[in-house]
């Protein structure tokens, strides 16, 4: 089956001229395929499922290296800054994964409807996992796949099988985690609320006190269930967003470093060129000139 689910999402993005994600026409569900193994890049990672279909790919968060490949996706359950490299790709057997955004609010309903829900155990869980595709989440992938090419009955369809989605992850060996991530207890739930927070307002100074007030922790207790939950110290998210974020708004709408830096916060553009270049390799203007002749 796994076979199939990649001939057909490689017929739907071949006749594309080139890599990258390509819209299904369903809201929260692409096509990603590369051609060739690639650099490292960086993105903010929003709560969603990354099937591999074909090929093999890492993904980092902070410290934390997920390596995935055909038969196995990476389940992110928050919003997290990372970086990711495709490592197994070529012209004949592109990576193709299905990336499919999870809907946080359909989890918590599966949840409660479950006679027997995953109970989250105490402590705080780590927000991304890499699963082993059982044929029961394959077949959800290939229906929601279905509908792709039948879009005029996703708008109908489509909340089903993303209902089926959630319940077979949360059926999977790491439901407890997911939904210890969504419900609780209570320390790990104010640090994904400290966690939005900070993904909200990465561009304005704030401190750990005021996040750890917003989940109900001490200082010392949430830094440490922060980096336990993302892989990363509140710094580092912040940062890592920031850097990002700047990155996108000088591919994507053409502003120059200096204003890209101030937009997400910085108060020094040379501290800001110092730090993006450490993070990408080269500084802002000469990475930004190489990701367009890459990409034209």
């Amino acid at each position: 089956m796994l076979d199939q689910l990649a001939a057909r999402a490689e017929r739907l993005t071949r006749d594309r001229t080139r890599d990258g994600l390509y819209e299904t026409g369903i809201e929260g569900f692409w096509l990603l395929r590369i051609a060739e193994a690639d650099k490292a890049s960086h993105t903010i990672h929003r709560p969603a499922l990354c099937f591999v279909l074909q090929g093999a790919k890492w993904t980092m968060f902070g410290n934390r290296r997920y390596d995935y490949r055909a038969g196995q996706a990476l389940v992110a359950s928050v919003t997290m800054p990372g970086s990711s490299r495709v490592v197994a790709a070529s012209d004949e057997a592109p990576y193709i994964a299905a990336v499919i955004e999870l809907d946080p609010d359909a989890m918590l309903a599966i949840l409660e409807d479950m006679d027997a829900p995953p109970l989250p155990a105490g402590g705080p869980a780590s927000a991304a996992h890499v699963v082993d595709c059982d044929p029961a989440l394959i077949a959800s992938v290939s229906r929601a796949l279905d509908l792709a090419e039948t879009p005029e009955e996703a708008a109908i369809l489509y909340p089903g099988v993303m209902r089926e989605l959630c319940y077979r992850l949360l059926r999977s060996p790491h439901g407890a985690d997911i939904a210890r991530i969504l419900l609780g207890p209570g320390h790990s739930r104010g640090v994904i609320e400290a966690i939005h927070a900070l993904r909200n307002r990465y561009a304005e100074p704030i401190r750990v006190d005021e996040l750890a007030t917003i989940a109900r922790l001490s200082p010392s207790a949430f830094h440490r269930q922060f980096k336990a939950i993302t892989g990363m110290t509140p710094l580092q998210y912040q940062k890592q967003t920031r850097l990002v974020e700047a990155r996108r708004m000088m591919l994507s709408q053409g502003v120059n470093a200096e204003a890209a830096a101030f937009a997400v916060g910085y108060e020094s553009a040379s501290q800001f060129s110092r730090e993006y270049a450490r993070a990408f390799g080269a500084p802002p203007r000469r990475d930004i000139e190489a990701q367009r002749k890459t990409a034209a």
